[in-house]
């Protein structure tokens, strides 16, 4: 894999910052006559940047395990079309949505850890000139 540099998150306050990179090749398609070219049925290879963080390791000194995100976004996405999904019945697997659904995986996984890690931001990168980042809302501590 090429080695790439990401735009980071914004500052914040964790001590521990882990950053996963990983790839998996697969198809979708935009149902929509303004996508274009990409209307019909194309594959990709994505790049998929996690930026996770947290106070805390676990028991074994990590604040996540490594292959358990890979397993979360690999085994799910690898050799698939996409818009078989049904998350993406209501919006099609633009690199927008797929950002936001990786980011969704992930943070479902992570709040069932001890340590409650947090996912800073998602980057899905669908061609080697066009990458998305998908940043949650921070909620505001009064």
């Amino acid at each position: 894999m090429l080695q790439q540099f990401y735009p980071q998150p914004p500052s914040h306050p964790y001590p521990f910052e882990l950053n996963k990179d990983m790839h998996f090749a697969a198809a979708h398609f935009i149902p929509d006559e303004r996508a274009g070219k990409c209307a019909f049925t194309h594959g990709h290879t994505y790049f998929v940047n996690l930026t996770i963080a947290g106070e805390q390791l676990d028991e074994m000194g990590m604040l996540v395990n490594f292959s358990d995100l890979k397993k979360i976004v690999h085994d799910k996405y690898d050799h698939q079309l996409l818009n078989d999904f049904p998350e993406y019945k209501k919006r099609a697997p633009s690199t927008e949505e797929v950002s936001r659904q990786i980011y969704q995986l992930i943070e479902n996984h992570l709040v069932t850890l001890p340590n409650k890690p947090k996912c800073l931001q998602i980057i899905v990168r669908e061609t080697p000139t066009s990458y998305c980042i998908y940043r949650p809302k921070r909620e505001e501590k009064a």
